[in-house]
């Protein structure tokens, strides 16, 4: 399956006023409300319409993660390799692709019943990126709006999932634990890549996790903005989940916080792009060379 990026996440919440708020006044992005019916509000951060679609609902949560094909032949392509292996998916109406300013989505779900869109031509209305805080602009493109990671208990068939039928690959792997006990099970990470040099646009976590999502990551083009952005957080009186600090793998300089729907966002800079024809997976023993102190979190 030819995915070429994350084009899109969906999520879910009680008051858009608040993810209105934190994204514009926290993430720097442009806030745009959809049709009156539709009770959504987009999140802009490059000349796309949106990259983050908030929903209305009855709780917060992580919705969905869209992946972008190349056209409708893909797009159908696609549909038939899931169908072949019996993964339940559905055509999404003409509604939906009305609000998500797309042509065609398709949606199904992993074992562990994650939601996923694939979706083929979005709208470009092209109108330039003006953050309302200053942010000079996001790393997307052909690298897509950035990553998700997501809860996967049942690590096996998931991964299974993803590279036999999705077709991502491996980028790496890491086994964590939450406390210094070595009693405590350690807890797999998979990360994967999609057909693009981003190091990874999803990653798989052998964890429940209540809001759906361990984290999803947005990327600046600047290190200033990280910083700039960490004062936000602290202004807007929101929740820190990570310090700031350095990964082993991607290479990435962010800093975690929560999102108004309950799961975390990673803010970074410089993330690893990978050219994947000279690149072999390897098992991480530790996080972040520094910083990324989770526990600040758990506070």
């Amino acid at each position: 399956m030819d995915i070429r990026g994350l084009g899109y996440v969906t999520v879910l919440s009680t008051d858009l006023n608040r993810w209105r708020e934190y994204g514009t006044q926290v993430l720097g992005m442009m806030a745009a409300a959809g049709p009156l019916e539709d009770a959504v509000l987009y999140l802009k951060m490059d000349e796309r319409h949106y990259r983050i679609l908030v929903e209305q609902g009855e709780q917060d949560g992580y919705g969905a993660s869209g992946w972008e094909v190349a056209g409708k032949a893909a797009f159908e392509q696609a549909i038939a390799e899931l169908e072949q292996a019996d993964v339940p998916v559905q055509r999404g109406s003409a509604a939906q692709a009305r609000v998500r300013k797309v042509q065609e989505l398709a949606c199904f779900s992993d074992p562990d019943g994650n939601r996923h869109e694939l979706f083929w031509g979005p709208l470009q209305d092209f109108a330039r990126f003006v953050s309302p805080v200053g942010v000079k602009g996001f790393v997307t493109n052909e690298l897509g709006m950035g990553h998700v990671v997501l809860p996967a208990p049942s690590f096996e068939r998931c991964r299974d999932f993803y590279e036999r039928v999705l077709g991502f690959g491996l980028s790496d792997l890491m086994k964590v634990r939450f406390t210094p006990d070595p009693a405590e099970p350690e807890k797999r990470i998979h990360f994967m890549h999609c057909n693009n040099g981003r190091h990874h646009s999803l990653a798989i976590f052998e964890c429940p996790m209540p809001h759906g999502c361990v984290h999803m990551m947005l990327e600046v083009n600047a290190l200033d903005e990280v910083g700039r952005a960490l004062d936000r957080m602290q202004a807007h009186g929101v929740k820190l989940s990570a310090t700031l600090g350095q990964h082993t793998n991607d290479q990435m300089v962010s800093f975690y916080m929560k999102t108004p729907s309950g799961f975390d966002l990673e803010y970074g800079y410089d993330g690893l792009v990978v050219d994947w024809n000279q690149h072999t997976p390897f098992e991480s023993t530790v996080v972040s060379h520094w910083g990324h102190d989770f526990s600040v979190g758990r506070q």
